[in-house]
C-alpha cells in the first residue's frame, strides 16, 4: 500500500489484524509503522481502535527490558543521592 492512501473496508481489517499480531509479538509501534510504510500515528490509531492494551514507553516491563538504565532499583525506588557540597 502506498503511504498516504486511505485504507478502508476489508483492507483495513486485514492491516489491523497484522498490526495487532506484530504488536502482541513484541514489535514497537514505530517498528511496525516503518515496516509497513505508515506513520506512527496511523499505527497507534489502528491499535487503539482495535482496543489493544498499549505497553508503557520503554518496552514491556514484564520482560525486564524497561527501565534497565533508569536509575531505579528492582523495587522501583530511586537511590538517594547526597546533597550538593557534601
Amino acid at each position: 500500500m502506498h503511504k498516504g492512501k486511505w485504507i478502508t473496508g476489508s483492507a483495513r481489517k486485514e492491516l489491523t489484524e497484522t498490526f495487532v499480531k506484530e504488536y502482541r509479538e513484541g514489535r514497537s509501534i514505530r517498528a511496525i509503522a516503518e515496516a509497513h510504510g505508515r506513520s506512527y500515528g496511523f499505527v497507534h490509531r489502528v491499535l487503539t481502535e482495535a482496543r489493544v492494551p498499549l505497553r508503557a514507553r520503554g518496552g514491556d516491563s514484564r520482560t525486564g527490558t524497561a527501565g534497565q538504565n533508569s536509575g531505579t532499583s528492582a523495587d522501583g525506588i530511586a537511590p538517594r543521592l547526597p546533597a550538593l557540597g557534601q
